[in-house]
């Protein structure tokens, strides 16, 4: 039995879509989004029963990219199954304590479906200067700030006194709707981050990583987590972000996928497309799913690349031609689905 099994994973996999508004890049005119826009899409996802949608995070990034909490709130009137959450949200550029605030109002809108996704970030300096945040500081913000979190939403009267954050008898209220606040699930590959993650975090978000370096994370966390005595309550959370382009052949969606992920990151993404990503066929991206199930991941979300305009049509053809050949992965449907 390998370590990664110690851990109380998930029954069945879930699936979910990420990101909400996104313009076509590159692009010149003013990018007007509208409520529809976004009520089509969380309706659409909702339709065509995936299990969440999320929503990632920066402050200044090389393309338009609005708030995630804010975004959610907005979608959660769309749809009363899906799960929303961030992937992820990056917690060292803020203070923790309006934080608190918001993320425990989201966990009342959402009537108690919302997963926080924390990280780090860090590819990207610039938005840790203007927000005047050492990024040298941004892994122990994050561990101190998960504690004020934690602590805020029990809607007692808390103190605390760390490195970044003092503050003496406050009381925030409403407490969040579910005891203990919304599942903490954080990003991070280093080895650093994945001992975060056994020992303050309630789940593990991954991108750009393969099968076989998933199912090493996992068994990391869970060597880290047993050396700390960690029991996981509320289960563990294991999460992965997967590039995907659905297409006629391997070939097609490989380009399709490198034009746009090329223009977001502001790099050839080429090569990273063909380790990383889900392409091909619905087969071919099925199969992908099932190496990362297999691995440990439970929720898959999935992030459609591609020409904008097209998302819409890949998030149901994902549904009518892929999900069917993982039905046996995820279970029967759950009630109200």
């Amino acid at each position: 039995m390998t370590a990664t099994m110690d851990l109380p994973l998930d029954d069945r996999l879930q699936l979910g879509v990420q990101t909400i508004h996104r313009r076509t890049e590159p692009a010149t005119a003013p990018w007007l989004p509208t409520i529809d826009e976004m009520a089509e899409l969380v309706g659409l996802v909702d339709r065509c029963f995936y299990d969440s949608m999320w929503v990632g995070d920066h402050v200044a990034f090389t393309i338009a990219i609005f708030d995630p909490l804010l975004q959610l709130a907005q979608a959660a009137v769309v749809s009363r199954r899906l799960t929303f959450g961030t992937g992820v949200y990056l917690l060292p550029l803020r203070h923790p304590t309006p934080v608190a605030k918001q993320v425990a109002t989201l966990d009342h809108l959402t009537e108690g479906r919302f997963i926080f996704g924390v990280g780090v970030g860090g590819e990207f300096p610039k938005e840790y200067e203007a927000c005047g945040v050492p990024i040298g500081e941004r892994g122990a913000r994050l561990s101190e700030s998960v504690a004020v979190l934690r602590a805020l939403w029990t809607g007692e009267p808390v103190s605390h006194a760390g490195r970044f954050f003092t503050f003496e008898g406050v009381r925030m209220l409403p407490p969040t709707r579910r005891p203990g606040g919304p599942p903490i699930w954080a990003g991070g590959r280093t080895d650093a981050a994945l001992r975060r993650v056994a020992r303050r975090l309630d789940g593990w978000m991954s991108y750009v990583v393969t099968p076989e370096m998933f199912r090493d994370g996992l068994a990391k966390i869970a060597t880290a987590a047993a050396e700390a005595g960690r029991v996981f309550e509320r289960g563990f959370g294991t999460s992965h972000l997967l590039f995907t382009r659905i297409d006629d052949s391997y070939e097609k969606a490989l380009d399709a996928a490198t034009v746009s992920l090329s223009q977001r990151y502001a790099m050839d993404f080429r090569k990273a497309a063909q380790r990383y990503c889900a392409l091909g066929t619905p087969q071919q991206v099925a199969e992908t799913v099932q190496r990362f199930h297999a691995a440990g991941a439970r929720h898959i979300v999935l992030d459609f690349v591609g020409p904008y305009e097209e998302r819409d049509r890949q998030i149901e053809r994902f549904a009518a031609e892929a999900m069917p050949l993982l039905a046996d992965l995820r279970g029967p449907r759950q009630p109200g689905a």
